[in-house]
């Protein structure tokens, strides 16, 4: 783990982990003593009923601390993980925008909240089991966050939110790690109990995965039928509630046409999803706002960099410059189904210069 500083080279190595009682974090928590670190288990309380956040959780986290030897604690932040992650949530749907709840939660919780209790309890670090990594970079005279080994698996996507200041108090012990099943091994090795523990890949505070059903039932959107038109405005059938449909999305239109149909955007003032053609769906710009640089201050002149729009979506080469709060980005090619409240990363190589919402394209 080469970005882990050496014990000698620390004047303080007490470092508040965070632990979902998942295989990650719970080797994570290993692999940090084994490192010298003095590492102190967390588990934040954000949502009672989530599938990281319920009894089974404390459980798995405080056990796997014990067997090695180090304290656990908890925290209650279900008030600020309400205000700042699901009012988000609601809020963007609200608006016809697609989240992603997890780079609200670490942005605000574990970067914000939980380095807040960090240096109450007298640390210099916090990490997590995230696979991405942070070092400091000569070239730059900074530290940076980049890419992990972990390929598909890397997630600097959804850590772009972070504050620029804290990166070097973040340790991640997993970045050099290329596959699950390395981090598998090594907690079987150690006889911790979370070893063959499933992954939990849905929203953490709807573990049923029925998003819509979340909605109605914890805010006021409630479905409210309209017309689904095309482009030129032709009324082609009736939706159900705009924040039923994403854009993209081909199934379940309920509507016949000459050509497949997708989803193109919405107009909320008239309560239309407008669809079109598959050829539609395709952008060469776009605008980010919420911008948060990690590599540079600010980018006076145009920057080649590469781009993400979606955790799972591939990279794409564009050109990118600052205008004052915004970001526009123009694609060397065109992107398929770009989406309004999803995260835009740029990358230069391996290191993340930063990211923003995507406001329209």
């Amino acid at each position: 783990m080469a970005q882990l500083r050496k014990k000698k080279e620390m004047e303080n190595n007490k470092v508040l982990l965070g632990m979902s009682g998942g295989v990650d974090s719970s080797v994570s928590a290993l692999l940090l003593k084994q490192q010298g670190y003095e590492p102190i288990g967390a588990t934040l309380e954000l949502f009672v009923g989530s599938s990281c956040c319920n009894v089974n959780t404390y459980l798995d986290a405080k056990k796997v601390c014990n067997s090695i030897g180090i304290p656990h604690f908890t925290y209650d932040y279900k008030n600020e993980f309400k205000k700042y992650v699901i009012e988000d949530f609601i809020d963007c749907y609200s608006n016809c925008k697609t989240p992603n709840p997890c780079i609200e939660c670490n942005k605000y919780m574990k970067f914000g909240f939980m380095w807040e209790k960090a240096k109450e309890l007298g640390c210099n670090y916090i990490a997590t089991g995230h696979y991405a990594k942070t070092e400091y970079n000569e070239e730059y005279g900074r530290w940076v966050l980049k890419k992990s080994k972990a390929g598909k698996k890397d997630q600097s996507y959804v850590l772009w939110n972070i504050p620029k200041d804290l990166i070097e108090h973040i340790l991640f012990p997993l970045s050099n790690f290329e596959e699950k099943e390395q981090i598998r091994e090594i907690a079987r090795k150690n006889n911790l109990k979370v070893a063959n523990k499933p992954d939990s890949e849905d929203i953490c505070f709807i573990p049923d995965g029925n998003y819509k059903k979340f909605l109605e039932n914890n805010s006021n959107i409630k479905p409210k039928q309209g017309d689904i038109v095309n482009s030129k405005g032709e009324i082609l059938g009736k939706h159900t509630g705009l924040y039923n449909y994403t854009i993209g999305q081909r199934k379940g239109l309920g509507v016949s046409y000459k050509a497949p149909l997708f989803v193109l955007d919405f107009n909320p003032v008239k309560n239309q999803v407008i669809v079109g053609e598959e050829s539609e769906l395709y952008k060469k710009e776009i605008i980010v706002t919420d911008i948060n640089l990690l590599l540079l201050d600010e980018i006076k002149d145009w920057l080649e960099v590469e781009v993400k729009t979606r955790y799972s979506a591939k990279s794409a080469k564009a050109k990118i410059i600052q205008n004052d709060d915004k970001i526009n980005v123009i694609f060397d090619e065109p992107q398929r189904a770009i989406t309004p409240g999803q995260s835009a990363v740029f990358y230069i190589d391996d290191i993340v210069v930063g990211g923003g919402k995507i406001l329209r394209v």
